[in-house]
């Protein structure tokens, strides 16, 4: 308890440093990461209402701006646009029928039946409550695991570190909607997108076929902006016809004794299951949302009201989403390994400032990793404030004709690709990737998988190589080292109980919502 009160007054002394800033000329004290949450937390509400722009393509974009940001203030930034974007997806699910992010689709269920029947600011604050507070938890659960899974990881060699993205990259493919055959391949896709450049070891240029923008690689900005932003504008360009707007439903926003009664269970449900699978590679808030309604629909009492405007179908997906976009944190920060496409881009951001993710980082540099850690909690209540007055406001921006609103965000993603560079090149790139994104979405292929693929691929081939130098070339590191051993079967166990056909149908019943 001591310790853990010791780091948390480093976090809070990281997030409320006071540091001279220019004014209109003058100078004064503020604390800057402070602002810098705001932004990233009101940026994220406002990614999450407007639909065709998700976190992930909005975290490439204002990667470049992290530049000139200090290495924590830019980290707190972008955390606050993943963790903010869950809580404005709910806005644009009930009062629109819109999912403004992935993880909001089932919110459109129960919430926008909700709004229909004039309860539209009930649902908007159990949409608010039951994110802070699974917010709240999985942030707390961060700083408790972190501690004794950095000392775990100090364990890690090569070998462990392959098996252990062996079993991320399973894991991705078992926890992919849709078909399993599909999430292979856009995994391999990835895979053999990460090897496009030059080879470090050898310095033979692979794949770039004497192309003088690809000796680097195809940068993931690029990969990431293409198959997340361009793909979704033209998905969305697509959608004809005007939604309807419940601009003069929200009226009463406090939950009567029986909508918290009611409330509660879920919540507590979802918190939990959010926070397991926010860990897991491959998972996320995506997977929390749809598993945590489909929970619901199973332990409730009343399951004919599901989909019919119940509270619980609202509130448990709403805690799990928000849990899992916190607990998604602890493996990028005591392992080192993202488990999902946002957590990828996070990776890069590290990386802008020279910070290697992975247990080190707690401590070399405690201060940036307990900043990080506290700036969630103060991060959670700035939403939970802003989230509910500003609604108005969203309301309005949801009114904005597509034909204005998808130009925008088409200009923003290309300035933030090519000022990564400063390479036209990488426009073009984007363009290409966008267009393959839309026909892996026709197809109906994720594009979280590759993401995945294209991160972890030179990571794999680094540590595999390693092993096999340290080893003489001697394949039998990766079964004779026991941690490596036991990831290598974790894999192998979900791989086999995936194929179940029990297991399968319930893995297909989770997502039938989408």
């Amino acid at each position: 308890m001591e310790a853990f009160l010791s780091h948390m007054s480093i976090g809070f002394g990281a997030v409320l440093a006071f540091e001279p800033v220019s004014l209109l000329g003058m100078t004064a004290s503020l604390p800057m990461n402070l602002l810098y949450c705001f932004v990233g937390v009101v940026i994220g509400t406002l990614i999450g209402v407007l639909p065709g722009l998700g976190p992930v393509a909005t975290i490439a974009m204002l990667l470049p701006a992290t530049y000139a940001l200090p290495p924590l203030g830019g980290l707190i930034m972008l955390a606050g646009i993943y963790y903010g974007a869950q809580y404005g997806g709910s806005t644009t699910a009930i009062l629109v029928n819109l999912p403004g992010e992935t993880s909001s689709v089932v919110t459109c269920l129960d919430g926008y039946q909700m709004a229909r029947r004039g309860r539209a600011g009930v649902a908007l604050s159990t949409a608010a409550i039951g994110s802070f507070f699974a917010g709240c938890v999985g942030t707390l659960l961060l700083a408790a695991f972190a501690v004794p899974l950095a000392a775990l990881a100090f364990k890690f060699g090569p070998a462990e570190y392959f098996s252990l993205m062996v079993l991320g990259l399973v894991g991705a493919v078992v926890l992919a909607s849709g078909s399993l055959l599909k999430a292979v391949a856009m995994i391999c896709l990835g895979l053999l997108g990460g090897l496009v450049g030059t080879d470090v070891t050898s310095g033979v240029s692979r794949y770039a076929y004497d192309i003088p923008q690809l000796s680097d690689g195809i940068g993931f900005v690029a990969v990431a902006m293409g198959v997340f932003g361009f793909a979704e504008v033209i998905k969305n360009l697509e959608q004809k016809g005007d939604r309807e707007v419940f601009t003069n439903k929200v009226t009463s926003m406090l939950p009567s004794k029986e909508d918290f009664r009611r409330m509660i269970a879920p919540m507590l449900r979802g918190t939990l299951l959010g926070s397991v699978l926010g860990i897991l590679p491959g998972g996320g808030a995506a997977l929390s949302s749809f598993g945590s309604y489909s929970l619901e629909k199973k332990v409730a009492r009343n399951r004919d009201e599901f989909g019919k405007g119940a509270i619980e179908g609202v509130a448990g997906p709403e805690a799990a989403n928000n849990a899992a976009a916190q607990t998604s944190f602890i493996p990028l920060l005591t392992l080192g390994i993202p488990p999902n496409a946002v957590m990828a881009l996070m990776v890069g951001a590290m990386m802008i400032h020279n910070i290697q993710p992975g247990p080190q980082v707690m401590t070399s540099n405690p201060t940036l990793f307990w900043g990080l850690v506290v700036s969630m909690w103060v991060g959670n209540l700035m939403l939970v404030v802003l989230n509910l007055p500003l609604i108005g406001i969203w309301v309005k921006l949801l009114k904005v004709p597509y034909r204005l609103l998808y130009p925008s965000i088409l200009v923003f993603c290309c300035i933030g690709v090519y000022t990564v560079n400063n390479s036209a090149f990488d426009v073009f790139m984007t363009a290409a990737f966008g267009l393959l994104g839309y026909v892996f979405n026709k197809l109906g292929c994720e594009g979280a998988p590759l993401l995945l693929g294209f991160v972890l691929g030179p990571m794999m081939e680094e540590n595999f190589r390693r092993s096999l130098l340290l080893s003489q070339g001697d394949f039998s590191v990766f079964y004779t080292r026991p941690l490596s051993l036991g990831l290598l079967c974790a894999a192998a166990v979900l791989v086999l109980v995936v194929t179940l056909p029990s297991i399968k149908s319930k893995r297909e019943e989770a997502f039938q919502e989408e």
